[in-house]
């Protein structure tokens, strides 16, 4: 890629590249559990258009503030920040904001890689045809007692965050984007593999259709424009410093505004195909509807025990998961290592090993607090859910906040109306978004979190 800025650790060699590393990233285990449930529930294709709206207005322009910060400042979220402030005259102390991203990137993947390895292992467990002919009070017992082997979810922690730390190791061209283009593009297959299944094999395919696409307006109300609003900003990988960094190895020639629609495009697309595959296996087997965790290790394994092909099937749907996982947790970890290569000695491979050893140990303190600690609280949560709600809660949601005001208040809004290239009128909606539009909903998004 022929960009006019070069980055000291490397730099995306295509804008496809990029774009399935940023949807890769923006693409994680939410999106497989979550969003399709939110949308059934809540007035199918009319959650869907409510939801874009709020990413329009809440998800699109601050992903588009932190891939053009991290471009212009060319360095980790911190020093990206600094170095853009210091160009707008203003105090080095915004530098904050970004080390905040970072940490925040670091303590999510701590426990996020704890799922990871859950999924890992669940590709295993079904192959040996373990959930063959199971309830779900037995699907149940195999995830009750996989959670209290300390041994086993250490086993797994430690291969994903391997796996993790080895792409890392290997740049941003030759680690990062070239494992998105192997990963981006297997999820598509196995995902389609998965959808034809469903419609050539169960009778159910249409009423997971109704229930995704059925508009009904009247279950839009503030509960649910709350949700779409709040999925609109954690769905896409803002507040943890990812966007920063992975602008921060962009050529000028990308355009932001286009690219940031891809992402938006096809993460919202696979959230819905995601669905089409789960909820139609779900029907048919008269399982119960969930919208966490308990939906992929719980429930859909009862369906997977009791279909023809099951383990087959079940096993590309962990394969899936896993996938999700891996392409969001390579992107959490990004910012720690090129936060340590710039403010450290550290190469990046060294980097990389030492950041990811860091959260490796933190993530054990995850798994142990579902056995050996569990009674070890913090403000009545154990270490994994705390570590859950400070990041969601607290840091992604205000440090998102910061660099909305940040961009819109403190930077001269010139040289980012001709970096983006926009129109009269176009800058002046981009301007009302960016300064008051999006804050506000963040703000909204952040005393709703308080009060759940």
């Amino acid at each position: 890629m022929s960009g006019t800025l070069k980055h000291a650790h490397g730099q995306w060699r295509s804008r496809i590249g990029f774009l399935l590393a940023a949807t890769g990233s923006a693409i994680g285990l939410g999106n497989i559990w979550k969003f399709p449930y939110m949308t059934g529930t809540n007035g199918g294709s009319a959650f869907v258009l409510t939801y874009l709206l709020c990413i329009a207005l809440v998800g699109f322009p601050l992903l588009v503030a932190e891939w053009l910060i991290g471009r212009r400042g060319q360095k980790n979220p911190m020093l990206a920040i600094e170095d853009v402030a210091k160009q707008n005259n203003q105090t080095k102390a915004w530098g904050i904001v970004g080390l905040v991203a970072i940490i925040a990137g670091f303590l999510v993947l701590s426990f996020y890689s704890v799922i990871g390895g859950w999924a890992i292992d669940y590709i295993f467990i079904t192959l040996k045809g373990t959930f063959s002919g199971m309830s779900g009070d037995d699907t149940d017992k195999v995830f009750t007692d996989f959670l209290a082997n300390p041994k086993s979810l250490l086993l797994w922690h430690t291969v994903f965050m391997a796996l993790t730390i080895g792409i890392i190791a290997m740049g941003v061209s030759s680690g990062i984007e070239r494992a998105s283009k192997i990963m981006m593009p297997g999820l598509a297959i196995i995902l389609l593999i998965m959808l034809v299944y469903v419609i050539f094999s169960t009778d159910t395919f249409g009423k997971g259709v109704s229930f995704l696409f059925a508009p009904d307006w009247s279950k839009i109300n503030g509960q649910s424009v709350l949700a779409a609003l709040g999925h609109a900003f954690f769905t896409l990988s803002l507040g943890m410093g990812i966007m920063f960094s992975y602008g921060s190895y962009l050529g000028k020639e990308i355009n932001l505004l286009k690219t940031a629609r891809s992402v938006i495009i096809l993460d919202t697309i696979f959230a819905l195909a995601a669905g089409l595959v789960i909820f139609p296996l779900v029907f048919a087997n008269n399982l119960k509807l969930d919208s966490g965790p308990g939906l992929l290790f719980v429930t859909l394994p009862i369906a997977f025990g009791n279909m023809s092909g099951g383990i087959i099937i079940g096993a590309l749907f962990f394969i899936l998961v896993t996938f999700a996982a891996l392409t969001s947790a390579i992107s959490l970890l990004e910012p720690t290592v090129e936060f340590l290569e710039e403010k450290t000695p550290l190469n990046r491979q060294v980097a990389a090993v030492v950041g990811g050893v860091a959260v490796w140990l933190l993530g054990i303190a995850c798994l142990l607090s579902f056995n050996e600690w569990d009674k070890f609280l913090i403000f009545g949560n154990n270490i994994f859910s705390f570590l859950d709600k400070i990041t969601s809660k607290f840091m992604m949601p205000l440090g998102g906040l910061a660099t909305l005001i940040f961009l819109g208040w403190f930077v001269k809004q010139q040289g980012v109306l001709s970096e983006l290239n926009l129109s009269d009128t176009a800058a002046q909606i981009w301007s009302i978004v960016l300064r008051f539009v999006a804050p506000i909903g963040i703000i909204v998004i952040f005393i709703a979190s308080l009060l759940s």
